[in-house]
């Protein structure tokens, strides 16, 4: 950044070739044989560390050559470029000055130096440093464009209409520099000038209907209703299909208080198929906005909305604002899914209209569904992870292990740098919970380690993956450590408590797992069977039988394997599975 802002650099004491200017070059002392070539040697030697990126260093050499050469322009316009770096204003300020003013057809420091008297808000001072640019070279449109706006930030507005004067010389008529006239002529309150500005861009192009449409629209807008109706009636003569008139003549209508024949019209605009589907949507939006406003029947609208949605078939955009508009007035959710469902014919490749159908779906556990509207997402929107989440989620709450599982896999082959964290480290989660489920215990883990490089706090990974060592009774130090992570963040969770206490358990600390089961069972308000068979478990090892017994029988009583408690109750000792 600071090498691009201080490379603009020219030959020392370099001037525009082509400028007209009559600026006069100050007369500077020559420096005698010895100091040029010190001049000069410390020059060179400051430009190349500069692009080296050894700024200070360069700094250092620029003020040793200005100790030299106290009127080297080049020098000064160097050092200024510093200064704004270092966010010292008024130094920077004045060194871009001082070179402008030893150099005064340079174009670099001129333009530098208006840049800087205008970042300062100096803007008298910014005025007369672009019109000495512009003179040294009048071919810079972009000048003059700045100079119009200096000048009517000024509130000069006959200057910025005689800088519009000077643009329109160099460039030639133009539309835009017409309305830049309109609108100085406007804020001057000149009426007359500012019409017949527009008449003459009329006159000037006949055929082109568009601008008559302006002119209507500036008769309109100005109280002269009718000369704009006539404006507008010629254009419709000649294209009757002309939409900026159309959408002119509701106004109108609006205007003289002819609301039927505003409504005729509008209706005739949505429902024809040469009304673009953008406009169709401003006069929806208008419609809408409208009853709002007055407190009309929402019915109406909807059913204008039907007729409209139901003739577009090229976009989408008017079926999403009809399901806004349907929310909106609380209507039902399937029909509001409804004409989702119409736009996802339309556009198939619409993943947020797909991805409302698919949330929905998911609150109301309609997994079938779900598969439905993901399966094809997959061709249409690959780069979609939330497709390939729902989709395996789908399957897995369908009992459909391996279909799952292949949807996992497919989402975790379009994974790149970009993608969300969370959702990567839950499709490895997900995946890990699923292999373990099949038997696959190594690939399970693999999957639990890739999720956790994703996202090292996935507390559901953290706790699965813990409990399945602890089941195998492998790394159980690391299974403790990962375990322990779990319920210093949620040290209520009746889940992560059991893990914990199971871990401690395999580990043969039989009174600290008792401690963390007693809270797991506390906080367990699902009477879970497992929870309270460990705790039975972790019981009888610490030699209390009766409230080992205890726990086992509420165990069968929740659902637990009659067969291996009762087994526990009767021989009083643990039964290792």
């Amino acid at each position: 950044m600071v090498l691009a802002m201080l490379a603009a650099c020219g030959q020392r004491g370099a001037a525009d070739r082509g400028a007209r200017s009559t600026a006069v070059e100050p007369v500077v002392p020559a420096l005698d044989h010895n100091s040029e070539l010190r001049y000069k040697y410390f020059y060179l030697d400051a430009v190349s560390r500069q692009a080296r990126g050894d700024y200070a260093g360069a700094f250092d050499l620029l003020n040793h050559c200005l100790e030299i050469n106290p009127n080297a322009a080049e020098i000064h316009y160097l050092l200024s470029g510093y200064y704004n770096v270092m966010k010292q204003g008024d130094k920077a300020l004045e060194s871009v000055k001082r070179a402008a003013a030893l150099s005064p057809r340079n174009h670099s420091y001129l333009e530098q130096l208006a840049g800087a008297y205008y970042n300062a808000e100096r803007y008298d001072e910014a005025i007369d440093a672009f019109e000495r640019l512009y003179a040294t070279s009048r071919e810079r449109d972009d000048v003059l464009n700045v100079l119009i706006q200096l000048y009517a930030r000024q509130g000069d507005y006959d200057k910025v209409l005689a800088t519009i004067d000077r643009l329109e010389q160099l460039e030639g008529s133009s539309e835009e520099i017409t309305l830049s006239r309109m609108r100085i002529y406007a804020l001057k309150g000149d009426k007359k000038a500012e019409q017949a500005a527009l008449r003459s861009l009329s006159a000037k192009h006949p055929n082109d209907m568009n601008y008559r449409v302006m002119m209507g629209n500036w008769l309109l807008q100005n109280g002269k209703t009718e000369d704009a109706r006539r404006e507008y009636d010629h254009v419709l003569s000649v294209e009757p299909d002309n939409l900026p008139a159309r959408m002119s003549m509701l106004d109108y209508y609006s205007a003289t208080g002819q609301d039927t024949l505003a409504r005729r019209l509008q209706e005739e605009m949505l429902l024809s198929d040469k009304t673009p589907a953008a406009s169709k949507m401003t006069l929806m939006r208008n419609v809408v906005a409208k009853s709002e406003e007055q407190g009309g029947d929402s019915t109406e609208v909807m059913d204008l909305f039907k007729r409209v949605t139901d003739c577009e078939h090229k976009t989408t955009d008017l079926h999403e604002v009809r399901a806004a508009y349907m929310y909106l007035k609380h209507q039902p959710q399937d029909s509001i899914n409804a004409v989702l469902e119409e736009a996802l014919q339309i556009a198939p490749d619409n993943a947020s209209i797909r991805l409302r159908l698919v949330q929905d779906a998911w609150e109301r556990e309609d997994y079938d569904r779900i598969v439905r509207l993901c399966r094809p997402a997959l061709e249409y929107n690959p780069d979609e992870m939330a497709f390939y989440y729902f989709l395996g989620l789908a399957y897995s709450q369908r009992g459909d292990k391996d279909d799952a599982l292949h949807a996992f896999q497919l989402g975790v082959s379009q994974i790149n740098e970009s993608s969300n964290k969370d959702i990567v480290s839950d499709f490895y989660a997900i995946m890990g919970d699923i292999l373990h489920d099949k038997g696959r215990t190594a690939e399970a883990f693999a999957a639990y380690d890739s999720c956790l490089q994703w996202k090292p706090d996935n507390m559901g990974c953290l706790n699965n993956y813990a409990y399945y060592l602890s089941e195998k009774g492998q790394h159980l130090q690391q299974a403790e450590q990962m375990s322990y992570r779990t319920i210093k963040a949620d040290p209520n969770n009746s889940t992560y408590l059991d893990t914990y206490a199971w871990i401690l358990f395999m580990q043969e600390r039989y009174e600290e797992a008792a401690i963390y089961i007693d809270q797991a069972i506390r906080n367990d308000t699902t009477h879970n069977e497992v929870l309270l068979e460990h705790g039975g478990d972790i019981a009888i090892m610490n030699g209390d039988a009766d409230k080992a017994i205890s726990y086992w029988q509420q165990a069968i009583e929740a659902g637990g394997d009659a067969a291996v408690i009762n087994r526990k109750i009767k021989q009083r000792k643990y039964i290792k599975p």
